[in-house]
């Protein structure tokens, strides 16, 4: 199960010029957590069994990025000059199975 359908907290990200702004809205209690201090406060007091399912789905967010970003750099050709140095150090011999 995904964050998004997790029925305790909604969450917006607003990025402004040097200003990160962070609003996670608490639908059982109404409480708008809008700094980071804040938020680092609200994951601190859930549960273990909360904390488990955010940080999992965090860790899911992470992998997503990271395999996004890898994607975006390969298409823009900014790992074309380290796949043409691995080929040529395979080509001549300066590599070793593993």
């Amino acid at each position: 199960m995904g964050f998004s359908n997790y029925r305790f907290w909604s969450i917006s990200f607003t990025m402004m010029p040097c200003q990160p702004s962070y609003n996670f809205y608490n639908n059982d209690r109404g409480k708008i957590v809008s700094n980071l201090k804040e938020i680092e406060k609200a994951i601190l007091s859930l549960p273990s069994h909360e904390f488990e399912k955010l940080k999992q789905w965090f860790f899911d967010l992470d992998d997503q990025r990271w395999d996004e970003q890898i994607e975006q750099d390969i298409a823009e050709g900014h790992l074309e000059a380290f796949a043409q140095e691995a080929i040529a150090d395979f080509e001549s011999g300066h590599c070793r199975e593993i």
